[in-house]
């Protein structure tokens, strides 16, 4: 995206119906669960369960665990994120706990610190390598 950028506006931001937003200024003390996308603006003190997209603005803040389909990282996360498709971690976005995504995006000058593991299916743990096909691999170096 040339000459754009991504921390001031979000490309698909027309295309995505934001049912729930936590304002600037608001702070949210429990668990947060949508069936709709969110975009949070303040502070939300406990998880967030979201099935659609959760957007997380430079302001934003997250002192928990974050569930998602899809998810755009501006903000501050204190917590475990666990994303079915795509996470974007954008520059001014740091992330202090472990990721679970198909997909990640990180951009130059975020912060992240923890656990990233890659998987096609979230929820199923990363398959390990059966020791024959390692042993197999290893045959075929020599």
């Amino acid at each position: 995206m040339l000459g754009k950028n991504r921390n001031e506006s979000y490309a698909d931001d027309e295309k995505t119906k934001i049912g729930t937003m936590i304002g600037e200024g608001t702070v949210f003390d429990g668990d947060l669960s949508s069936p709709e996308a969110v975009r949070i603006d303040g502070v939300i003190n406990g998880n967030c369960t979201c099935e659609k997209k959760l957007i997380l603005s430079a302001q934003g803040q997250v002192k928990g665990n974050i569930t998602a389909q899809s998810v755009i990282i501006s903000g501050k996360v204190d917590g475990d994120i666990v994303v079915s498709g795509k996470l974007e971690l954008l520059a001014t976005g740091k992330i202090a706990g472990n990721i679970t995504a198909a997909s990640i995006v990180i951009d130059e000058g975020a912060c992240f610190d923890g656990r990233c593991t890659m998987t096609s299916s979230v929820g199923k743990q990363p398959e390990s390598v059966p020791a024959e096909t390692k042993e197999k691999a290893d045959d075929n170096k020599e």
